[in-house]
């Protein structure tokens, strides 16, 4: 049994069967580009050269090599109408743990790599690609910013493995100087600490929560209900922003703060 998530490899396997590989990207780097559009994981690599990221992290080659995906996705669609419609959707599949945290990768500007990843997805979308994140495990810390978070539309598959946070628990422990049993406490009443689906949901943030047979392996049923909704999410893209995700009660503060800003400026 492996220490490391397999649902991203595995989903990303599922939803690319028979698509053109892209090559030429880290091991740790799935892309491939099917009828529906560009899939993009970000897998566990045992043997990555950077061993803070062999465990599905996101570090200095996935962040990079994310922003290359997609940027190439984008100069090959630039002579395309700007209609979303005609622009490639781009699919990223989120199960990341966390960004990688080590010397090397401070050194050598991990901050940077993952800017250029969040960058790239973000003028893809600005620029008409529908991007579509499906969330199938673990959405934590920058990984999530770098990976998923600047798409138009959230799904999210209904299972207890399936997290969002900036944090890990221990992590979130440690930092605020309180025990894990008093942060979930405390999750219980306030959604922002939580890290279930349920909670993220309240935020306004996912366009759709699907629940699945099997999350580990997907069957075959599994995999047609999750690629119509996928094409569903693709269709109702018709803007490039994100305005989208501020109409939950739980966000009512934040467009309060929008609607001052607007009319002070």
């Amino acid at each position: 049994m492996s220490g490391y998530s397999l649902r991203g490899l595995h989903w990303f396997n599922a939803l690319s069967a028979g698509a053109s590989v892209v090559e030429g990207l880290p091991p740790s780097l799935k892309v491939a580009d099917a009828e529906l559009g560009r899939f993009i994981a970000v897998v566990a690599d045992p043997d990555n050269r950077f061993p803070r990221a062999r465990n599905g992290e996101v570090g200095l080659l996935e962040g990079w090599g994310l922003a290359k995906a997609v940027d190439d996705a984008i100069s090959a669609d630039r002579d395309r109408d700007r209609d979303s419609a005609q622009k490639r959707p781009i699919i990223a599949i989120v199960d990341v743990p966390s960004q990688a945290y080590g010397r090397r990768e401070e050194a050598l500007g991990i901050h940077q790599a993952l800017a250029g990843a969040a960058d790239s997805y973000a003028r893809a979308r600005l620029a008409g690609h529908p991007v579509i994140a499906l969330l199938v495990g673990k959405a934590m810390s920058g990984a999530f910013l770098a990976h998923g978070y600047q798409a138009n539309r959230l799904i999210a598959l209904r299972d207890p493995g399936v997290m969002v946070h900036a944090m890990g628990k221990a992590s979130a422990a440690r930092v605020t100087l309180r025990s894990v049993e008093e942060l979930e406490a405390l999750a219980s009443s306030v959604p922002p600490m939580a890290y279930d689906i349920d909670s993220y949901a309240s935020l306004g943030l996912l366009w759709e929560t699907l629940s699945v047979q099997q999350i580990e392996q997907p069957t075959e049923e599994d995999l047609t209900r999750v690629t119509e909704c996928l094409k569903q999410a693709i269709s109702d893209v018709t803007s490039t922003d994100l305005k989208g995700r501020l109409g939950a009660s739980n966000r009512a503060a934040s467009s309060k703060v929008r609607e001052l800003l607007r009319a002070q400026w």
